[in-house]
């Protein structure tokens, strides 16, 4: 299990560092799905970025590990309103309707698979 977690672990890394990044190549895609009730939309999309990117480099570090894991499902949470928003105005990111349906409880497998990034892992004998 060690391997498999260990493989997890650098993926999840990957994925949030890349996505991170996409904030900053990318950063007009991420302010068409800002809900606007939100205030500096352009300021949270790099700040967003910043945190996925940095959380995702953070997740490799040993001792950091949980606390990175901790912080990737903080702010899974705390975007998961532009996900809501997306879902609720389709016209922005033209795509079948199930794909934004199915775009809700993805949010939820990569809360889970930061949670259990969160737990130490168990020694066997």
């Amino acid at each position: 299990m060690h391997q498999f977690k260990t493989a997890s672990k650098y993926v999840l890394a990957m994925f949030m560092f890349g996505a991170g990044v996409m904030h900053f190549v990318r950063p007009e895609f991420y302010l068409k799905i800002m809900p606007p009730y939100l205030p500096y939309h352009l300021e949270l999309v790099y700040l967003s970025g910043f945190f996925e990117s940095a959380l995702g480099a953070l997740l490799l570090v040993p001792k950091l590990t949980r606390w990175a894991a901790w912080g990737i499902f903080a702010l899974l949470i705390a975007v998961f309103p532009a996900n809501i928003y997306l879902y609720q105005h389709q016209e922005i990111l033209p795509a079948p309707p199930i794909v934004h349906l199915l775009r809700l409880p993805l949010q939820g497998v990569f809360l889970l698979w930061a949670y259990w990034h969160t737990r130490p892992e168990r020694k066997t004998l």
